[in-house]
């Protein structure tokens, strides 16, 4: 009987074949060989399938056409919930492996850490049109501050997008398809919360494409895409999580930079969503301060500082 793969592959697939091929280019020269290739395909034509028949000598590779696109991220949750591997390597289409070995250096640290669901590398961001990179590693100290809460990563990109990372299959937890652009943070607040701390492998092995076709590139200063999603997932913490000063300076943040100044405008892109009273009074705060002030990173930081000691606030 064939066992079953130690790591599945899931890449959730729409269209832009180029940078599949590449992804699937990277996944024909790994050295580790104990995976398997789950496509789950979201696009209106069979382009990615014309595709796949360039990639016979990849072993236990499977494709499924949705019927229905499903979109992001919920044509994530589709390729893991077809994985039958006991780890779950997300990745991409427009992302791909760094290294040969990178699925190798994934499993010796899943053999070097055997009490651990979440694992995550360092990653190189490159840029499509100018071929642009940027490495991203960790520091003992973002260590510490992730370890410590897992609603740091409001402050900063500790962990990069699901491609970066390597989780335990059969956890139960998915991607939250309410969410866009906040989609892969809250999902790894939940994964943080319930299963302890990742680990990270301090080596780069996978790359971070991007281009303008993102989902995160039309999303990340969208206020009708960026408030009703924040404000959501604000609603579902913890009734004091903004006396966490990462949270509130990340809520404060969010206000001043999509140009918050007032109730009104919140409830605006918020609907029915009710906000809770500590972010309607940071608004009216902040409509107190000249805006020119609030372009200023030290001045801002001043003030919400005074707003978040202000015990009106919660």
């Amino acid at each position: 009987m064939k066992s079953a793969p130690l790591i599945s592959v899931c890449i959730p697939a729409y269209k832009q074949v180029d940078y599949l091929r590449r992804l699937l280019d990277s996944v024909s020269i790994q050295t580790f060989k104990g995976f398997e290739v789950v496509i789950t395909d979201d696009s209106p034509d069979n382009s990615v399938e014309l595709l796949l028949k360039e990639y016979k000598s990849i072993p236990n590779l499977t494709y499924y056409k949705n019927e229905q696109p499903l979109g992001t991220p919920e044509n994530w949750n589709e390729a893991i919930r077809k994985a039958s591997g006991s780890w779950i390597k997300l990745m991409h289409n427009d992302d791909w492996f760094a290294t040969n070995d990178a699925l190798q250096q994934f499993f010796n640290a899943v053999q070097q850490n055997p009490n651990t669901d979440f694992l995550y590398s360092a990653f190189q961001n490159i840029e499509a049109d100018s071929g642009k990179k940027e490495v991203v590693k960790m520091s003992a100290t973002d260590k510490a501050f992730l370890n410590s809460n897992p609603y740091h990563l409001l402050k900063k990109v500790y962990i990069g997008n699901p491609s970066c990372t390597l989780v335990r299959n059969g956890l139960d937890i998915f991607y939250d398809n309410r969410y866009k652009f906040i989609v892969d943070f809250e999902y790894y607040i939940r994964l943080i919360q319930q299963t302890g701390a990742p680990f990270y492998i301090d080596k780069i092995l996978v790359n971070v494409g991007f281009h303008d076709e993102q989902v995160t590139a039309y999303t990340k200063y969208n206020p009708e895409i960026q408030i009703p999603e924040n404000i959501t997932f604000l609603n579902e913490q913890k009734k004091d999580i903004l006396k966490n000063l990462v949270v509130f300076d990340y809520y404060w943040r969010l206000m001043r930079n999509l140009k918050i100044d007032s109730e009104e405008k919140l409830m605006y892109y918020l609907g029915d969503t009710k906000p809770k009273p500590s972010i309607i009074s940071m608004v009216k705060y902040q409509k107190k301060i000249p805006a020119s002030l609030l372009k200023i990173g030290i001045v801002s930081k001043f003030f919400m500082t005074v707003a978040y000691c202000k015990r009106n606030i919660f």
